[in-house]
This record gives structure tokens, sequence and C-alpha cells, in this order.
């Protein structure tokens, strides 16, 4: 399993620029050493393209017991940027006192591993099961999951019964928030900085619009989540930019905002909310217009129908194997998990991972892995799939 991991963490697949093919044909070699067979479903590359990548391949890997539920284990190749502030190589998949350390270590090419491992021990295990186990590795976690868990569900390529997400830490994770992401362009008329008067700024115009938008922000912690691990919803303006010269009076300023959205809220009605908040600030801004576009929504993830049944097995086997109690609880990130649980899938979040989530240092520097925590996820799982198989 160590082994696996290292090889994983030693391909890059860093999602932009999302160049992720490479990794998925080695992910695929490595699958088919431990005697799986893999199948390969390349995305129409003018999808990639519109979803920002370069190349995507999702790998499904099915074994069918007997007659019985389908149970999806869904985990992701490609990672964020490795950044700065590292003590190792990123892609070293370097070890030090039992843990590993490198981009995707934790988030989540621990769980390709996790997984592969958790069916190949049902496997030895040679005794009957009631049902299909597939693992979906995919590519585009960090892009959204459009062309990677909703793309095979929406191509009718797997239809499961059951999910597993994978996890961040010793928790089962059963809702975590949604985003919504919009980009705003606000346009002006440009001028000669000796004259301002003649042009319309369109910095000065951005300025009053999000000084209206973080006024916006300070009203969200009155809005309080009932999930456990999860608290308000939070906006930031990631990212901007502007402007011809230090010279010119600037004709076009464009921002995107994020806007996490707690598993209580309604997406249209918060997309609906923020764009009235952008046109009051721009009304009456001379030669101002300002356009919104939505670039990515990822709806809240909760709860489906008759999950209880799955929760219950793998709350009593990880409290069992980590010697300690183990419950449920929300996180305020999203994840793939949404796309299963929209689908009617009866999901949960659950993989290697530490006890708490900010221990992995996931899309920080120095991101890492207990390996004795990656063996003890990887039995809770087998033992989770055998009881729900039986």
């Amino acid at each position: 399993m160590t082994a696996m991991l290292a090889e994983l963490v030693k391909v890059p697949s860093d999602n932009p620029p999302g160049d992720c093919a490479p990794h998925a044909r080695r992910a695929a070699e490595l699958l088919e050493q431990l005697g799986f067979t893999v199948e390969r479903h390349p995305v129409p590359e003018a999808l990639v393209k519109e979803n920002g990548m370069i190349s995507c391949t999702n790998l499904i890997v099915r074994r069918k017991f007997g007659e019985g539920p389908v149970v999806a284990l869904n985990a992701h190749g490609d990672v964020v940027a490795p950044g700065e502030g590292w003590s190792v190589d990123p892609y070293g998949a370097v070890i030090k006192d039992g843990v590993m350390y490198g981009r995707g270590v934790a988030v989540s090419k621990s769980d390709f591993v996790t997984y592969a491992y958790a069916l190949l021990a049902l496997e030895k295990l040679g005794q009957p099961l009631n049902g299909t186990i597939e693992l979906h590795l995919t590519y585009d976690e960090e892009a959204g999951g459009a062309i990677g868990p909703q793309w095979l569900l929406q191509q009718g390529i797997s239809k499961p019964d059951y999910a597993f997400s994978a996890g961040f830490s010793y928790a089962i994770t059963t809702a975590h928030n949604g985003c919504l992401h919009l980009e705003v362009t606000v346009n002006g008329k440009s001028a000669h900085a000796a004259r301002p008067d003649t042009g319309h700024d369109a910095l000065e115009a951005a300025t009053k619009i999000l000084t209206a938008l973080y006024a916006y922000r300070d009203t969200l912690s009155q809005i309080k989540s009932k999930v456990e691990g999860i608290t308000s919803p939070s906006m930031v303006v990631g990212l901007i930019k502007g402007g011809i010269n230090t010279n010119v009076v600037p004709d076009r300023v464009s921002f995107r905002l994020d806007r996490r959205m707690v598993p209580e809220e309604n997406p249209e009605v918060v997309e609906t909310g923020l764009r009235n908040v952008i046109d009051a600030a721009a009304s009456g801004l001379p030669g101002i217009s300002v356009e919104v576009r939505r670039i990515m929504l990822a709806r809240p993830f909760g709860k489906v129908e008759g999950v209880d049944r799955l929760i219950d097995i793998l709350a009593r086997n990880a409290s069992e194997i980590m010697g300690k109690p183990v419950g449920t609880e929300g996180i305020p990130l999203y994840t793939d998990a949404r796309h299963y649980s929209a689908a009617g899938v009866k999901t949960v979040l659950y993989g290697a991972g530490p006890r708490n989530l900010l221990e992995a240092n996931g899309h920080r520097a120095d991101e890492k892995l207990v390996l004795s925590d990656l063996f003890k996820a990887t039995e809770v799982v087998a033992r989770t799939l055998y009881e729900l198989l039986r």
C-alpha cells in the first residue's frame, strides 16, 4: 500500500492546468498489477477544454460478487498545485517517522489505495457476497466534478446504490457546504489620466460594488447551520484584474467571488441575493455597466434517504478500528460526493485521514498522511463493505 501511494504521488496531476491523463495511465498500471481489470473512460476533448482542463481519463474497476446493491468508491487524482513553503519535494513521497509527505497524499490519492486494497481484501477473503463494488477514480474534483463523477453518472456508465467519497479525517462526513462562483465585470470608459473627467472609472465603480459586497458578507454570520462541523456561510473575493496603464482611467475591472453555502441554504436564492446587492451598488453610476456571470455552482451535500444503514455499519467499524468513538459531521468544503447524492445515491465521505481535517495540511505546504491511518481506514472500509453486501 505504501509503495502504491508513493507511485501515485510521484506523478504530478495539478489542476489547473489539468493534464491528468498521464496520472490515470500510471494509476491503471498499478491497479492492473494488483490483478484488477481497469476500464478507461477518456472524456471527449471538447468537453475537457470546456471545463478548463487539458486531458481527463476516468477509471472504473468493477467486481461483481453476486446479485445485490452496487457500491461505488470514488476518489479523485487531480490536486491543487504545490505552492511555496515545502520542506520536502512535493512529488517525492518522502517518508519520515511513519508519515508520508507529498501533494495529494491525503487529498485524495491515498483513497485510490484505501479503496483498491479494501476491494482486494474482499477478493482474497473468498466468501460469498451479494452485490458489486466499483472503484471510480476521477480527475476533475478541483474543477468541480462535472466531467468526473457527474459525467459517469449522466452517461449511464455507472448506476450505484451506495457511494463512498474520499474522506479527510476519522469522522464520517454526511453533509458539506455548497459553493457559488460569480465573475463580475464592471465596464466604464477609458480616458487620459490628465483628464479623468472625460472617462468613466471602472475601478472606482468596482470599489463601490466591493464595499457593498463586504457589507453583505458581514451579515452572513447571522446565518447558523444546524450541522455539526459547519458554522455559517462565507464569502471571499479571490481574484481581481483590470486597467490599461498607470496613466489611463480604467475602462474595465473584473473580479471573482466565492460564496460558500451551508446545507440549509437554497443556491438559487443565494445567487439572486448576490446579484441584487451588485445591481443596487451599481445603480445610478454614470457611464457604468455591470455583467455578472456564474462560473460554478456546487450544491450542498446532505443525507439521502436510506443512508443510515451504511452510516451505522461504518461508524461501528470505524470506532472499533480507530479505538475511539467515531461519529458523523459536516465540513465547510465542497466535494464530489454531492454528484452522487444529487443522483439519489446513498452517500458518505470516508477514507484515509487524520483525527481532524487540518492535521493533513490538505491544499497547503507539507501535505501529509500518517501511514497507520491509511492502513486502519482500509480495514474499516473493507469490513463495512463486507457487512453491507452480506
